[in-house]
């Protein structure tokens, strides 16, 4: 079958696809959060932070992408003002509840940072007085909002910059982008509705990459892969997270049923990152994303044991020692 009989061409019949497959939207309140993760990450200078990450709830992202589930928690409303720097403070509160200070915090609110109607530009000033102390924040937003709205940016850091505590740090702000692959066609038909050459105008920090993305042939993701770390330590990047593509939206069962993507394998996901890991050298730091691990891994014997080998190279960037499993003989 053709693949343009499984999947549109144009953006206005790509958005269909992707919304007409999509299931119920759950319900929820704009002035609370939905949930808070802290995890150590080793940060530039070899140490280890403890890094707090946010789910923030807020209105949802204008573009549609192919592989995107996060539309589940989000609202269809506007944020209302107030209820972004609510949520961060809640969020933070609980973090140094369990955990003590926090070195780091990522405000990820399931679409762009820097949309208006997600996060309130007036609500800057609040946010930044949340984050007050936090030496390092990291927001996730699309190119677009980056690279031609530069003045959000700027103003969300000089925000930052009047809120910090005396004897305090300055805070670095660090904006990650999903590049998700470098793969031309890919990317187009992935709807992310921008070209290698606009990622490049963004200037990220942080950069998302999918591991196994949809229409990248199977013999070509591991080419693409280093492919697309090339472009992202090129345009800036120092740190690349590697995501693994996931079902579950509705768009990437029909994509998987008609030969256009594969889920990974938890032993893909290792291979993916032990490559990163070696082809990116010194130029940056490269991590692999390990929530919901379990949905990639078909032995339950031997998933903790990986996740924590994958766990220590995040931390110390060196390729550990591959494990066997006396279950699934895999390794």
């Amino acid at each position: 079958m053709p693949d343009a009989a499984i999947f549109p061409v144009g953006a206005a019949a790509r958005d269909r696809f992707v919304l007409d497959r999509r299931g119920a939207r759950p319900a929820h309140d704009p002035w609370r959060h939905q949930g808070v993760l802290v995890e150590e990450e080793r940060t530039a200078d070899g140490r280890r932070a403890r890094v707090a990450t946010a789910f923030l709830t807020g209105r949802e992202c204008p573009w549609r992408c192919t592989m995107c589930d996060l539309w589940r928690y989000t609202t269809v409303e506007d944020t209302p003002r107030g209820a972004i720097p609510s949520q961060v403070a809640a969020a933070r509160a609980e973090a140094e509840a369990h955990h003590g200070s926090i070195e780091g915090m990522k405000l990820y609110n399931a679409g762009s940072f820097f949309d208006p109607r997600a996060v309130p530009d007036a609500d800057y000033d609040t946010i930044a007085a949340a984050l007050g102390g936090i030496p390092h924040v990291i927001v996730e937003s699309h190119p677009a909002l980056v690279s031609e709205r530069r003045c959000r940016v700027d103003r969300l850091l000089d925000a930052l910059a009047e809120s910090r505590r005396p004897s305090a740090r300055t805070t670095e702000l660090e904006v990650a982008i999903g590049l998700e692959t470098a793969h031309p066609d890919a990317l187009d038909r992935l709807n992310k509705r921008f070209t290698v050459d606009g990622f490049r105008r963004a200037v990220a920090v942080r950069v998302f990459l999918l591991v196994s993305p949809p229409f990248v042939p199977e013999m070509e993701q591991d080419e693409w892969l280093q492919r697309s770390l090339d472009v992202a330590f090129a345009g800036g990047a120092t740190v690349v997270s590697l995501v693994p593509t996931r079902p579950g939206n509705g768009a990437i069962e029909v994509l998987s049923d008609g030969g256009l993507f594969r889920t990974p394998t938890l032993t893909t996901i290792e291979r993916s990152f032990e490559l990163a890991l070696g082809h990116a050298g010194s130029r940056g730091r490269v991590f692999v994303d390990l929530w919901n691990l379990e949905r990639f891994a078909a032995c339950q014997q031997c998933l903790n044991s990986r996740r924590q080998r994958l766990q220590a190279m995040n931390l110390e960037q060196q390729i550990g020692p591959r494990l066997r499993c006396a279950t699934c003989g895999d390794e």
